[in-house]
């Protein structure tokens, strides 16, 4: 059940109470459920003396209702402002501690009450106590906000606990950071739309809050542009995750209105997992552009190639089941692996991307155009060389290029890893499926060209020794080409 009620029955156990006893002795004969607005329930129970009502809640809410306190004696005395001041004061000392407190009181009715509302129940009540109860934080919570700091993703507390108990938790996350400030629900009442989001930025804590003040937070954050996401597990926290950009709904305590409204369910209510989803993405996002950069790129060199040899009235270095099979097998299989490469290290280290970023920037475009006109320039080249430096007839030029394009497209994929990092930091073992996708395209390429029955298909002819060896030299120069490029950028940076 819930974990506040099952702190108060474990204590209830070390004192000597039994549930069951209680029940049993005690009927329960209604109840006003709790509500984020009062921060208070209520049961009503049959005891010997007559029907009683207990209520629970927020201590510093409760006693506004309470007139009367019990003793350490048990004496029933008027409740003067001192003993309010020392209620409140020892509230906030448990507070400061992290402890989540609760307020315990109790009012003797005269008969069963025939319908149950709190503005009846809830008055002239005697105060018997405070619960102060921890509520741990789990390990890698912490370190889930650190990450998540990192990564440009500002985490706001937003509770219907006690301020002073959310400041001292929201410390030992590490969200309440120096000049960081707390806000309450009574002074987020006392400020306009236009005054909280100029304040929004700097606040890190929200602390006893209801559903309307969820919203208005939600959608400060949202007029200063962010991309806010927001958790909840209470019919009352549906609002704000139907006005967050993301809706996370937790889906061990959530409710099922509050999943309804949600984008996303956190099945384990751990904060973490939210950290990890947002790593995921990010390196799901980093592979799919990956593997289209790296298409594209090869796109634009076949385009290139062909296009530049018709301007300059040569023959076609590719015919046009040549380019279908570079299409089909020598790009497919590297970019299908590139798909499913290991997140990068630094991932959760790089500032978000903003909403309106296009998938290719103008960056990312000038990258792409200049690595396939590299590729088109040095395939031509061949082919020129071959043609009439090398003085080869035409089908072997041809067979030449067609093998340096592939070559030239395949070692270039172990580059479209990382823009920033070498493959030789990144290490070649750490993606087999691209290393094992390149080994079979290049053993695909061999077969096509040394097994007598595919050269009439593909229109090749068998390649000496010394034109392989050319081959394997002209379709490096791109990876070498690149490594080059991100070392004079890493050195630029420094």
């Amino acid at each position: 059940g819930d974990p506040t009620e099952g702190a108060l029955l474990v204590a209830a156990a070390k004192a000597g109470l039994s549930k069951s006893d209680l029940e049993r002795e005690h009927p329960v004969l209604g109840e006003v459920p709790f509500d984020s607005e009062r921060k208070k329930m209520c049961v009503v129970r049959q005891t010997t003396t007559g029907p009683v009502a207990f209520v629970k809640g927020a201590p510093d809410v409760l006693l506004r209702d309470c007139t009367l306190w019990m003793t350490g004696e048990g004496r029933i005395e008027p409740l003067t402002d001192e003993i309010r001041r020392q209620i409140l004061s020892t509230n906030q000392q448990f507070a400061s501690q992290a402890l989540r407190v609760l307020g315990v009181a109790m009012r003797p009715l005269d008969h069963v009450p025939e319908s149950y509302q709190a503005t009846s129940l809830e008055r002239k009540l005697t105060f018997l106590g405070l619960v102060g109860m921890k509520d741990p934080i789990r390990p890698e919570a912490k370190t889930a906000v650190a990450g998540c700091l990192a990564a440009g993703i500002r985490t706001v507390m937003i509770t219907g606990d006690h301020k002073d108990t959310a400041v001292a938790i929201a410390h030992d996350l590490g969200i309440m950071n120096p000049g960081a400030q707390a806000i309450s629900g009574t002074e987020l009442n006392q400020l306009s739309d236009e005054e909280l989001e100029k304040r929004v930025a700097s606040t890190a804590v929200y602390a006893r809050v209801t559903a309307e003040h969820k919203l208005r937070v939600v959608r400060a954050w949202k007029k200063q542009g962010a991309v806010v996401a927001m958790t909840g597990d209470g019919v009352n926290d549906a609002p704000a995750l139907k006005a967050a950009d993301i809706g996370v709904a937790m889906g061990i305590t959530g409710t099922d209105v509050t999943k309804e409204a949600s984008d996303m369910v956190v099945t384990d209510d751990n904060f973490a997992s939210i950290a990890a989803a947002v790593e995921e993405g990010r390196g799901i996002y980093d592979n799919i552009r990956k593997s289209i950069h790296y298409l594209l790129s090869c796109n634009v060199s076949e385009i290139l190639l062909m296009l530049l040899a018709t301007l300059f009235a040569l023959p076609l270095p590719l015919l046009p089941v040549q380019i279908l099979w570079i299409n089909l097998v020598t790009d497919g299989l590297p970019a299908l692996a590139l798909a499913v490469d290991p997140k990068e290290p630094d991932l959760m280290r790089r500032p978000p991307r903003t909403p309106n970023e296009q998938f290719f920037t103008t960056q990312r475009f000038l990258l792409l155009f200049s690595q396939g006109s590299f590729l088109a320039l040095m395939t031509l080249g061949a082919f020129v060389y071959c043609l009439y430096g090398m003085d080869l007839n035409l089908e072997r030029a041809r067979t030449l290029t067609f093998t340096v394009l592939v070559l030239a497209q395949l070692f270039p994929a172990f580059n479209n890893r990382s823009d920033r990092r070498s493959i030789f930091e990144i290490g070649l073992m750490t993606n087999k499926p691209l290393l094992g996708a390149v080994a079979v395209s290049i053993i695909l390429q061999a077969t096509i060209v040394l097994l007598p029955p595919m050269h009439d298909i593909f229109n090749v002819v068998p390649l000496d020794p010394e034109h392989w060896l050319l081959a394997v030299a002209i379709g490096i120069l791109p990876l070498v080409a690149m490594e080059l490029w991100k070392a004079s950028r890493k050195k630029a940076d420094i």
